[in-house]
């Protein structure tokens, strides 16, 4: 599913007026009738209710103008809230606010914090609020009287229907702007936005209907939404069913180096989680004096003992047997629980530099690698990294808060610069391929905040690659069915509690229903406006 950034809902929306000749007033009524049909399916019988539209001196509030007209029609009690002088209104919002005089509809002029602090008693008795201060176009703080509102919306209590996205919130980010509208339900035109998806956006968006605007599909696909929302359908589109006579040589053999000192739990849940996802073969290396620790909670899995600097650690020595270990590996997974020590290090470039076959690389070594950023100009192969947001700012030498203000722009910069796969994880995981594409996945919940998710996620991309599937394919496929898979157990058993080891056990279930067709998938609510 296509989602946009501001700078290209507004690219579409020029060429439809200017190269295919809708009328701009055009755009306006049909989103603003189209969001009123998404408005009453909500709301439904408002009769005997007061509604109250806050509206700016933009677009945003000409389509709540059209609104309150539409709404009026229905016989119901609208008041717009002008949060300007009515003379500072041009264009087609103008041409729409005039529309209400015919109609009885109130306009009040609050323009500035003297006449809000006079109009609150009015303002309180609205019992629901469309909010149409701020469209997409919004990239500043929201501060003085726009701020004052936002505040006194949200305190309110009322039920709040936002128009094209909650004012105060960033379309390209998600980003709260100083304050923002928290809405039961929003109404976006022709494309739903970056910022509806991401966090905290997500969480005031509420449900989310997309309203067509009449924007030319050819328009649409000119311009190239860069960023799209993963689905049940288009992950399934990626999926073969395996052959009657396939066996585990034809399904893919997987390398993983990984685990240290307290830490082999990372080393066997990559490994198995691998398997879960379907590789016929897996090898683990670990360093040796761990091997039997290892082997004893293995079954399926066969291991390797390296050569160690000292007890539980790799040293660059084990660089001969994992070169040894390449011939028949389709993918190599290398980093979970591996420790930073020099000679641990040491290996890792080697490793990264002349391994063959595509790479996947997590934890310890997306740390080690930040030091020495130089080895992703040096590989042979595929990379695909899978950083969590503190990962993130070190590759890219940056923070964590700013990794965190703007993750498709993270992503997609590492991806970019290097030409690799990268999978930022966290709430809504982002997927960044090397030509800029980005990918939000939907699912995922916080019972996913515990240890070894992250091994688990490594484990079951590295075995789709293994099975054939490039790195986009596969880094897009893996976070959907890791995320599906929490979404199930937190569904069955509670929010949180599940482990790591049990979202790897759900994966079966998840691959059925992909292959059956079923749409038992929890993606938010996206809905297309009637």
């Amino acid at each position: 599913m296509d989602i946009v950034t501001a700078s290209e809902i507004q690219a579409m929306d020029r060429a439809t007026i200017q190269e295919f000749g809708i009328p701009g007033r055009v755009l306006m009524e049909n989103a603003g009738r189209g969001a009123v049909r998404s408005f009453l399916e909500v709301f439904g019988d408002l009769y005997g209710r007061r509604i109250g539209v806050a509206a700016g001196r933009g677009n945003n509030g000409g389509d709540g103008f059209v609104m309150a007209r539409y709404l009026a029609q229905r016989g119901l009690d609208v008041t717009v809230f002008l949060l300007a002088e009515r003379r500072m209104i041009g264009g087609d919002a103008a041409a729409n606010l005039a529309l209400l005089d015919p109609l009885g509809v109130p306009v009040v002029e609050v323009p500035d914090a003297e006449a809000f602090e006079a109009r609150q008693s009015l303002l309180a008795q609205s019992h629901v609020w469309i909010d149409a201060i701020f469209g997409t176009g919004l990239n500043a703080e929201v501060r003085g009287l726009h701020g004052q509102v936002i505040d006194f919306i949200n305190a309110s209590r009322r039920p709040v229907f936002a128009v094209d996205i909650p004012s105060g919130l960033s379309a390209d980010t998600g980003q709260v702007l100083g304050r923002a509208v928290r809405a039961e339900a929003t109404a976006t035109f022709a494309f739903a936005k970056v910022g509806h998806l991401l966090y905290p956006g997500a969480g005031l968006t509420g449900r989310l209907f997309v309203v067509d605007i009449g924007i030319p599909p050819r328009i649409a696909r000119r311009i190239g939404p860069t960023q799209q929302l993963l689905t049940a359908a288009e992950v399934r589109d990626t999926l073969a069913p395996r052959a009657a006579d396939a066996h585990k040589g034809t399904c893919g053999h997987l390398l993983v180096i990984a685990g240290g000192t307290g830490k082999t739990g990372a080393a066997v849940m990559s490994a198995t989680a691998a398997m879960r996802a379907g590789a016929g073969l897996v090898t683990l290396g670990v360093p040796a004096s761990l091997a039997p620790s290892v082997e004893s909670r293995l079954l399926e899995v066969m291991t390797a003992p390296l050569s160690e600097s000292q007890p539980g650690i790799l040293g660059a020595a084990a660089l001969t047997a994992v070169e040894h270990l390449y011939p028949g590996k389709a993918c190599l997974a290398i980093g979970p629980g591996l420790g930073t020590a020099e000679a641990t290090a040491r290996l890792v470039r080697a490793v990264v530099r002349g391994c063959p076959a595509p790479v996947v690389i997590d934890a310890d070594a997306l740390n080690i690698l930040a030091e020495t950023p130089q080895v992703f100009d040096e590989v042979r192969s595929p990379l695909i990294l899978t950083p969590h947001p503190g990962e993130m700012a070190r590759l890219l030498g940056s923070t964590t808060a700013a990794v965190q203000a703007d993750r498709p722009a993270a992503a997609r910069t590492l991806a970019v610069r290097y030409g690799i796969c990268v999978v930022l994880k966290g709430a809504r995981t982002v997927v960044a391929a090397p030509e800029g594409i980005v990918w939000i996945n939907p699912g995922g919940n916080a019972g996913m905040a515990g240890g070894g998710m992250g091994d688990v996620l490594t484990g079951i991309i590295a075995g789709l690659v293994a099975q054939g599937h490039g790195p986009e394919a596969a880094a897009r496929l893996g976070v959907f069915l890791h995320a599906e898979a929490a979404d199930r157990l937190a569904r069955r058993r509670g929010p949180r509690g599940y482990l790591a080891g049990e979202v790897m056990g759900a994966l079966p279930e998840v691959f059925a229903e992909l292959f059956e067709g079923g749409e038992n998938f929890s993606l938010p609510l996206v809905e297309v406006g009637i």
